[in-house]
């Protein structure tokens, strides 16, 4: 017996025991693969079990010419799969290796377009239905979705303009130097035609897609769903949210909803403070920004951010795009579904380059410790996964212990002996004594600065901690300094 896995990504591979008597069943995996990432057939072993049975007595060079023939004869446009001859078991095996092709769609000639045009799904070849013809079509005239008119949408130049005016003001504020600042030049119109953002049909300029998308955004499903859950499923919702109009703002109200709801400590340097936030925010901006810039616009899907216990997930509709596979893409190989909107992207600095944001994510996640995350095709969509830290019960704790033999939970019940034990403190006792370890001169006021705790309860929050023997005072009240009693 063989696996899969010896061949390549399994599912890119099928086994055949013999080529069956409808030649359909055996030419749609082909197809299927010419129309997707490529794969490979193998014939002579059998699917399920993965017995390794060979072609027998039959000529192994006579077979692929034959194979070659019935290929080229019943698929349109013509697929010219690269057969070679593998022993295995001291048996005799064909591999065909179908690469991905480039003038989709590929379907029989018999059965015509819209019955035998076949797509890899989850590791089966499936039919491609309405909109991933669609797809398929524009790919392989080598048309770009995003490019094409807007039909019954008219040009509107003060709405051009305004888009321009919004462009290079996003421009200028993702620039991080005066030099950067100073190399952006000015959104025109004639730019927004280089781009695809506009189309001139007959002398006049016309809205595409991707104006349409950049600015009122009629499209009812290019928008960003995004909810909060309880625990590790979708059974109970938190909050929810919906996000349209322009697909540039879609990206920082996605990102803002992410961050509200992830959780983030206080650096401070001096009286400077620095949120820190349990996911790399760098990582989450790239996977908003990737599922907005390269979704299918075809499909009826909306992008989904999701944030639960242990995880956040993006999940935006089409798969890999133009036969890209997924090692390639996390290698930092690119394949364009939408043009206009990426040009659009790059000159504003949301995105800093073609086909690096899934290594970055990737680069981010390792530089925080984290767990690495799960990137992948998922049914007709994009799935990236990135997953939190998950307290344990140590950590649940605050770590710092009582000398009055008391145990104070968030509550305010108490109970204990008189030996120390461990004091369970609120968030705000936590967030405080966090920022006195590392700046323990530091004023009640500069803490109201900081945490935006009112005065009156930080000073509270202060004499409950000393009560409690955790928190004590050295030194003179101007000159002196906070004590942490740790366990």
């Amino acid at each position: 017996m063989v696996d899969k896995i010896f061949f390549g990504e399994s599912k890119n591979v099928e086994f055949k025991r013999e080529i069956p008597k409808k030649h359909e069943k055996f030419l749609k995996d082909i197809i299927a693969f010419s129309n997707c990432t490529g794969g490979k057939v193998i014939l002579g072993i059998e699917d399920i079990t993965n017995v390794v049975y060979g072609i027998g007595d039959a000529n192994p060079f006579k077979m692929s010419d034959d194979i070659s023939n019935m290929v080229s004869d019943a698929c349109t446009p013509q697929i010219v799969p690269d057969i070679t001859i593998q022993t295995l078991e001291d048996k005799t095996v064909l591999v065909i290796d179908v690469a991905p092709g480039r003038f989709r769609p590929y379907y029989l000639k018999s059965t015509g377009k819209e019955a035998s045009t076949f797509i890899r799904i989850n590791g089966t070849s499936r039919p491609a239905d309405t909109r991933m013809l669609q797809e398929l079509e524009m790919e392989g005239q080598r048309i770009y979705y995003d490019s094409m008119q807007e039909i019954g949408m008219e040009y509107d130049e003060e709405k051009a303009l305004k888009l321009c005016a919004a462009m290079k003001e996003i421009a200028l504020s993702s620039c991080k130097t005066e030099d950067e600042r100073a190399d952006i030049r000015d959104m025109t119109i004639p730019k927004l035609e280089d781009m695809g953002l506009l189309c001139v049909v007959g002398r006049d300029y016309m809205p595409t897609h991707a104006f349409n998308l950049m600015t009122v955004n009629r499209m009812k499903h290019a928008k960003i769903q995004c909810a909060l859950f309880k625990g590790t499923d979708r059974d109970e919702f938190i909050d929810r949210k919906e996000f349209k109009g322009p697909i540039y703002q879609q990206i920082e109200d996605a990102y803002q909803f992410v961050l509200r709801h992830i959780n983030k400590s206080a650096e401070i340097n001096g009286i400077v403070r620095r949120d820190i936030y349990e996911l790399p925010i760098r990582a989450v901006r790239e996977a908003i920004v990737n599922a907005v810039t390269h979704r299918s616009y075809v499909d009826d899907s909306c992008t989904q951010v999701s944030i639960y216990d242990d995880r956040v997930e993006i999940l935006s509709p089409g798969m890999l795009y133009g036969g890209l596979d997924m090692e390639e893409a996390l290698k930092g190989k690119s394949k364009c579904r939408n043009a206009a909107i990426s040009e659009a992207f790059y000159y504003m600095g949301i995105i800093e380059g073609w086909g690096t944001g899934l290594e970055r994510i990737q680069k981010s996640c390792r530089e925080y410790g984290l767990k690495r995350p799960m990137i992948e095709e998922f049914g007709h969509g994009f799935r990236v996964v990135l997953f939190r830290k998950m307290l344990n019960e140590s950590q649940k704790v605050s770590g710092y212990l009582g000398t009055d033999g008391t145990k104070t939970g968030t509550d305010g019940t108490k109970t204990g002996t008189d030996e120390q034990v461990v004091v369970k403190l609120s968030e705000d006792e936590l967030n405080i004594i966090n920022i006195i370890k590392d700046n323990p001169t530091i004023t009640q006021l500069q803490l109201q600065e900081l945490t935006g705790i009112p005065l009156r309860t930080i000073k509270r929050i202060m004499s409950g901690l000393q009560k409690k023997r955790i928190l004590t005072r050295t030194g003179s009240h101007r000159s002196g300094q906070w004590n942490i009693r740790e366990r």
